[in-house]
């Protein structure tokens, strides 16, 4: 029988090296500006377009490599960090396993510009498919310039598996913006076709922050330092009040390399404990510095995620830094603005019957302080009527309900528990209603059929409004403007990264332009993340999300009446669109166990 195993040839076996380092754009650029970083740049340019998927290139002004190094970094396996097996367990540097560049030179049409200090010229390398097609000398700045071409170009079924561009262009920001804020020292510029979208010179990190996500974090970051023999703690959290809806501004870093670890950011999150309204997630930016000697950072190709000798310890300190932090810099919210500031001074002085009304009065439930309230109005009313009264027995007359007009026992068959639920009769027992999850199938249904028809109707805002979003941010909106028109909003360019919202959805408070709009999109990419549905079944799901009437809001039986009729005249009145129930019969025989 003859022999069946033999060796890839080295442009396969790159293709397939690529397939664990190269998923997309953003992994190349990942890559590409390690490397700029560990070459000690001090200024470095990501040029992108069409989401990378055209042309992504990074400059930098780093060291540069002599022409027998350029070609080196070709082959697999070749770095510049390792010398013995000993030096995997002592690195910091960001880029070791020496398969960036083959993988990306096997799967793109690649350019390489490299130049030493002590040198008049450069190298130029041009590779298509792992193959060299030139290599000659060249004028060209300190440091290197490399250019990844037509990415994909010979795997057409790898192209085909990239996502939308604004899709492609977000995870190439969350790259950058992760370097960038692990280096404040270096300058890092990103342009996207021929337009600066970010231009961060060197600074301290809390001014990083600021440059990258706006000015709005200026008030909302405090510093945590904690040090230990073990470990060391630094870097800035976020304000509960600030927390969003959304995961993703949390950064953890380890010796400067940004990283994914549920556990530790569990710890972050305890810290917060009983300060975030449900399913918010707080900002951060963590650096935790430890000995090369007790992580290991090659356990996954993207080096996202690593292994501690001592995980509980790491979390201890986490969890106690977060905690210091939130005590020394108060970010406690307050919980009853309407206190009286001074109550402690006046209580010092009260007799202990003075004290003991105060706080029975202050927290007791709003509903039966208002019960109270009423009660006693209506015996002081009756008191300066008729004082005489008071000590007479009142007859009290129910009539028959058969007597009574039939609206006024229709009225009578709804109400509201707690702000949250509708109640109602029916012949089966009782009808309770989750006024949201109801609302939001009813919202849903109209939205999705009006962006079907293109039959929204639109109210033009008085005074326009103006937003403000990130490159990706903006980026998606312009993609997918055509859909959200078609819900009602009417939107237009007004400078870099601005809109201004000239119409919004009919029967929406016009009061609620900026957070209806701004939670479109934030919900949107949530849905993104969790769901695979149509473009318009996704807007539609997330606008009625965000505009459904929310829990704790008071309605009127004319509200609740409508809100149930129109609930089922939807053709999937049993769900919202997420899946929660909307409503559930209370039946009488369930009932009546209950009273034998």
């Amino acid at each position: 029988m003859p022999d069946i195993i033999q060796l890839l040839p080295d442009s396969i076996a790159n293709q397939i090296a690529a397939g664990e380092v190269v998923q997309r754009p953003a992994s190349a650029a990942k890559e590409l500006l390690e490397n700029a970083i560990d070459a000690e740049a001090t200024s470095i340019k990501l040029i992108i377009k069409e989401a990378g998927k055209t042309l992504l290139q990074v400059m930098d002004d780093g060291k540069g490599m002599s022409e027998t190094d350029a070609r080196m970094s070709l082959e697999r396996h070749a770095t510049s960090k390792i010398r013995k097996a000993e030096d995997l367990f002592q690195l910091r540097t960001m880029g070791f396993r020496g398969e960036a560049l083959a993988s990306l030179a096997a799967v793109s049409q690649m350019e390489m510009k490299t130049r030493l200090a002590d040198q008049e010229l450069g190298t130029l390398l041009v590779i298509e498919g792992s193959e060299v097609k030139r290599q000659e000398p060249t004028a060209c700045d300190i440091g290197t310039s490399i250019a990844v071409k037509n990415l994909f170009y010979n795997i057409p079924a790898r192209r085909n598996f990239l996502k939308s561009n604004a899709n492609e262009y977000q995870h190439i920001l969350d790259e950058f913006q992760r370097l960038a804020l692990s280096h404040p020292e270096i300058s890092f510029q990103l342009i996207e076709t021929d337009t600066i979208e970010y231009d961060l010179p060197p600074c301290k990190l809390s001014q990083r922050i600021v440059n990258i996500f706006g000015k709005s974090y200026q008030e909302q970051l405090a510093p945590c330092q904690e040090e230990t023999a073990l470990v060391r703690i630094s870097g800035y959290l976020g304000k509960p009040q600030a927390a969003r809806k959304k995961r993703g501004e949390q950064f953890l870093f380890v010796n400067k390399r940004f990283i994914r670890n549920n556990y530790l950011n569990h710890a972050v999150m305890t810290g917060f404990e009983g300060l975030l309204s449900d399913n918010s997630f707080p900002f951060y930016v963590l650096f935790i510095e430890i000995d090369p000697r007790h992580i290991d950072v090659n356990v996954h190709p993207t080096k996202t995620e690593i292994k501690f000798d001592d995980e509980r310890a790491v979390y201890a300190v986490v969890l106690s830094a977060v905690r210091q932090a939130i005590g020394a810099h108060n970010l406690t919210p307050a919980i009853d603005f309407d206190a009286d500031v001074n109550i402690i001074d006046k209580l010092a002085n009260a007799s202990p019957q003075s004290k003991e009304v105060y706080f029975e009065e202050r927290f007791s439930t709003a509903l039966n302080r208002s019960n109270l309230e009423h009660w006693e109005k209506v015996f002081d009313d009756d008191k300066k009527e008729s004082p005489e009264l008071a000590s007479q027995v009142q007859t009290l007359r129910f009539d028959s309900a058969v007597n009574q007009p039939s609206d006024l026992l229709q009225e009578k068959t709804y109400f509201q528990l707690h702000d949250r639920y509708i109640v109602k009769q029916v012949k089966s027992g009782v009808l309770f209603v989750d006024q949201h999850a109801a609302h939001e199938r009813i919202l849903f249904e109209k939205f999705l059929n009006q962006s079907r028809n293109r039959s929204a109707q639109s109210q033009q805002s008085l005074f326009p409004l103006t937003l403000t979003f990130n490159a990706a941010d903006f980026a998606l909106i312009m993609e997918m403007q055509q859909e959200i028109e078609a819900l009602g909003f009417r939107i237009e360019v007004f400078g870099k990264n601005t809109l201004l919202v000239n119409g919004v959805p009919a029967n929406i408070s016009s009061s609620r332009e900026r957070d209806l709009f701004e939670g479109l999109i934030e919900q949107f990419k949530i849905n993104q993340a969790e769901l695979s549905v149509p473009l318009g079944e996704n807007l539609a799901r997330a606008l009625a999300k965000r505009a459904a009437t929310k829990p704790g809001q008071m309605l009127v039986r004319d509200e609740m009446k409508a809100l149930v009729d129109s609930l089922f005249a939807c053709t999937t009145p049993n769900y919202s669109p997420d899946g929660r129930p909307t409503f559930f019969i209370f039946e009488l025989n369930k009932i009546e166990t209950y009273f034998r």
